[in-house]
């Protein structure tokens, strides 16, 4: 598992992979693996890509040679040993000899001592590592101890002051159980969960949202057998609250106009029933044949794909939707506990260019809703420019109106909407990924 797990780190820094694609990749090659050899290849990547900055940290304060100035494999053998050291239940003698066989086998014998030497010096001194000191500079502390680029760090910090940024960039760290969505037009809650717990799974409600579930102890959704008859869908609990504040009825014409991978179209689909149609449009071949290969699996046969540019207008489409879901592209802040590099690949001159793009898809998006219909703008970042400014310019350059959501929000959430109805989730503060949503109204004529 060690071999595979360095295979997938050296694929994701010279090819600069998404580690969720990497990771998919090679249990799809290696799908009999068993439960415990895919559950410790998966930590291990995760793991070692997560907490890279924090790893280098401290292996530098262990090695003469800094870590950046090693050689990429002996980078990431370094990094997957003291990652086992620190946080995985490996013995140190294991973490430390693995890696040197592995360094041997790659044909880097010259280079084992060093890598023993700096393991063995990590495990004997790792109960004495030191942190940035958090009064003198609390930046440099946290992105260690967050295991975040400083720039990011700066810039929460501005936003959201020491106690919340602290909270979240910890939260994403720790481990995320699955959340699930029932479908709930094909099967009820208490029949699903006597199902999970048939195969083996921990099943709890979820804290938000109706019909949400939260699964441990899953190994492959594929071999879940009331997945494979798509009685439920992969979807956080955020997400499902960004479709249920919109309040989809039976019958409803529903647009998602950057759908992909599809647990938005899906769950409208399911609450818009067969009366109902919704079209899940995104830009590329390939996100489109992502959301037609789940829905293989769920058979909505109300649901449409459509491969389209949403910067683009679709004449045929004006005031057609009774409901446009417009969870847009975004830097993807509010899920770095999920998708565990994109603080890494995120530059922060394109931020910019994010808005722009965002404020090009609202500018054509708004006039598919009908009157009398409703927009939910949604993302799952943290960032106002993204966020609370998008809603600003909404009001400024739409005829649409803000409605609060306020009365749509379970008790958990409610009394933070503020005037203008919409709300920031917060890793950290609650128990779901960072979302932002806002709906609005299109006037009646």
């Amino acid at each position: 598992m060690r071999a595979l797990a360095l295979d997938t780190l050296m694929d994701l820094e010279k090819n600069r992979k998404l580690s969720h694609v990497a990771i998919r990749e090679t249990l799809m090659r290696h799908q009999f693996l068993a439960r415990q050899d895919r559950a410790f290849y998966t930590r291990l990547v995760e793991g070692v890509t997560e907490r890279r900055i924090y790893l280098d940290y401290v292996i530098n304060q262990f090695s003469k040679r800094p870590v950046e100035k090693c050689k990429p494999l002996i980078r990431n053998l370094l990094r997957m040993g003291a990652y086992q050291i620190l946080f995985m239940d490996v013995p140190d003698a294991a973490a430390c000899s693995e890696a040197v066989k592995l360094a041997k086998k790659r044909h880097f014998t010259g280079l084992a001592g060093f890598v023993n030497g700096v393991l063995r010096a990590v495990a004997r001194g790792k109960d004495k590592i030191s942190l940035p000191d958090k009064d003198k500079d609390y930046l440099s502390y946290l992105s260690v101890a967050g295991s975040a680029p400083s720039w990011l760090v700066d810039l929460l910090l501005k936003e959201y002051g020491k106690e919340d940024t602290e909270r979240m960039l910890l939260s994403f760290l720790e481990e995320r159980p699955l959340t699930i969505r029932i479908c709930t037009s094909r099967i009820s809650p208490e029949k699903l969960r006597a199902l999970l717990e048939q195969e083996g799974l921990t099943v709890r409600e979820g804290d938000y949202v109706k019909g949400a579930f939260v699964l441990e102890g899953l190994n492959s959704l594929n071999r879940i057998a009331a997945f494979r008859q798509g009685y439920f869908t992969v979807q956080d609990e955020s997400s499902q609250l960004a479709v249920e504040i919109a309040g989809v009825k039976e019958g409803d014409l529903v647009l998602d106009i950057c759908a992909a991978p599809g647990g938005k179209a899906f769950m409208a689909a399911d609450l818009a029933g067969e009366t109902g149609r919704v079209i899940a449009r995104d830009l590329t071949e390939y996100k489109t044949d992502l959301i037609e290969e789940n829905n293989e699996r769920l058979g909505f046969a109300s649901l449409e794909v459509q491969q389209w540019d949403a910067r683009k207008k679709d004449e045929s489409m004006l005031a057609w939707a009774d409901l446009v879901l417009a969870d847009l592209p975004c830097s993807g802040l509010g899920i770095m506990g999920r998708k565990n590099d994109i603080k890494y690949n995120l530059e922060p001159d394109r931020l910019s260019d994010l808005v722009r793009l965002q404020r090009e898809i609202l500018a054509q998006a708004w006039q598919y809703v009908r009157p009398g219909g409703s927009l939910v703008y949604s993302t799952c970042t943290l960032l106002k420019e993204e966020n609370e400014e998008n809603v600003d310019w909404i009001l400024k350059n739409t005829p649409l109106m803000a409605t609060s959501i306020e009365d749509r929000l379970p008790a958990k959430l409610k009394g933070r909407t503020g005037e203008k109805g919409y709300i920031q989730l917060v890793p950290g503060r609650d128990s779901c990924d960072g979302f932002f949503m806002a709906l609005f109204t299109r006037p009646a004529d």
